[in-house]
């Protein structure tokens, strides 16, 4: 029986669990690609490309989709069981909820140890991936797009205008006009054309303009006489222009530049990447006292007149003995005073770009263990939630994960923020959202355990009485309770 009871209850979960899962990275991915939107449109990148960045990207949401699959799954699952009574037919024959939810508790384990390998494993090898091709795909050039009335300076060397475009294709052009800037002679070599026409050759590796009834103008200067020039015109009846476009093509860049980048890294690799600038960290501030120890002189005038550094820690001058205060003096002190302020913010800047680098390798580390334990996480919150509301479908438990999730998000981006900026330790910061929610999942879990009505009225009714708040038991009080 018991193993009949896990086969349905891991029947129940495995629909709303690919589900969810599926549905959740086509969300998340398409709120990832609305961010680079405006960095594809317009560059004509081809569905090969487009396809490995939409594969990489995806990759890299799925440490995040999990922990919110996990929690409407289980929530739905649950919920289903609560609606249609299955789950009091499960108690009434004796068995527990713990053991009810040690199914789902089994498989979420699985996914947190899962999820923990793909983090650690797989997705520094995605986001070498997916940000070189983006960045590459940044410094594509956007696709060959001749509009009317408007220069066009997109080929390398060459200006083009078309003052009106007409044909199935919009490849017959009217009104044409080609600076040629190859040279670099500024405007000295313009192309006119009463109409022409425009194609592609050689797979698109080239633009053909096969333009008609026209003139080419040249102005050649006078190297003796700059005020005199020569002016050239030829004119003809048909011509062809071709134009490289091998400036339109996507150059990769060697993925090796950007192996050092700590989101590529994997956890030996930031751990030891976290030990060097905390050791440089270190040297620093050792060295910080006797940078300034310079600094910390005063001179002291013999009655030769020559002067002795001596340190300020060890001055043991009388008073009576100290030289009396003059104008260099005064301007030397003043001097050093202000290279030491300049010495002061120079340090300190290093310092601080050190503890930030090394904080930021650290929140990587501990992002990679507290997004896999969120799994756990969100089956603690969402499974007794599940028993406690018996609503399953697709409308309470995605309003309910909807909630959680973003409660989740929100303590998550605060939590790194404030371990970024030193506000909170930095395992603190990362740890902060999970921490929160514990006690929370903990708590719905013993209601839950309890049969515990934590929707009814009645449940906040008596809550205040439970708490032992006197002055609240008058007004909790139901109707004919004396």
């Amino acid at each position: 029986m018991i193993k009949k009871l896990d086969k349905l209850i891991l029947k129940a979960f495995a629909g709303p669990f690919l589900l969810t899962f599926a549905v959740v990275q086509f969300i998340l991915l398409t709120q990832t690609l609305l961010k680079y939107l405006d960095d594809i449109i317009g560059k004509d990148l081809g569905l090969p490309v487009i396809g490995k960045l939409l594969f990489y990207l995806s990759v890299l949401i799925v440490p995040t989709s999990l922990p919110l699959a996990v929690l409407l799954s289980s929530l739905m699952t649950y919920g289903s069981m609560g609606e249609h009574h299955e789950l009091t037919a499960i108690k009434a024959s004796g068995i527990a909820l713990t053991r009810i939810l040690r199914p789902v508790l089994v498989v979420s384990v699985g996914l947190l140890m899962a999820s923990f390998w793909f983090n650690k494993t797989i997705v520094p090898k995605a986001n070498l991936k997916a940000y070189s091709l983006l960045w590459d795909v940044r410094q594509q050039k956007l696709a060959l797009d001749i509009r009317e009335g408007v220069f066009y300076g997109g080929i390398p060397g060459y200006t083009i205008k078309v003052d009106h475009k007409t044909g199935p294709n919009k490849d017959r052009l009217h009104g044409v006009m080609i600076y040629d800037h190859t040279q670099r002679t500024g405007n000295a070599t313009v192309m006119l054309a009463d109409s022409g026409r425009m194609f592609t050759r050689f797979n698109g590796a080239y633009l053909g303009l096969e333009l008609f009834h026209g003139h080419n103008y040249v102005e050649q200067p006078d190297a003796q006489n700059r005020a005199g020039a020569s002016f050239i015109r030829q004119g003809f009846d048909h011509n062809v222009v071709t134009f490289s476009l091998a400036s339109f093509d996507l150059n990769r860049t060697k993925e090796e530049l950007f192996q050092t980048n700590r989101m590529m890294l994997t956890i030996p690799q930031l751990r030891a990447g976290t030990d060097s600038l905390q050791h440089s960290l270190d040297l620093a501030r050792q060295q910080m006292p006797r940078q300034l120890d310079a600094y910390y002189t005063y001179l002291r005038f013999d009655t030769l007149g020559a002067a002795a550094n001596r340190r300020v820690a060890h001055w043991q001058v009388p008073v009576r003995r100290m030289p009396k205060l003059t104008a260099p003096m005064a301007e030397q002190a003043a001097n050093r005073a202000r290279n030491l302020r300049e010495s002061f913010k120079v340090t300190a800047n290093k310092l601080d770009d050190l503890a930030r680098n090394s904080a930021q390798y650290r929140v990587e580390i501990y992002n990679k263990y507290a997004q896999s334990v969120a799994v756990l996480l969100m089956f603690l919150i969402g499974a007794p939630l599940g028993s406690i509301i018996k609503k399953g479908g697709l409308g309470v438990p995605i309003l309910v994960s909807i909630l959680f999730f973003i409660v989740y998000y929100v303590l998550t981006i605060t939590g790194t923020k404030y371990a970024k900026e030193f506000v909170l330790p930095v395992g603190l910061g990362v740890w902060m959202a999970n921490l929160v929610l514990l006690p929370v999942g903990l708590f719905l879990l013993f209601q839950a355990y309890n049969d515990s009505g934590l929707l009814e009225v009645d449940f906040w009714r008596r809550l205040p009485r439970r708490l032992g708040f006197p002055g609240l038991r008058r007004l909790t009080k139901p109707k004919g309770e004396e």
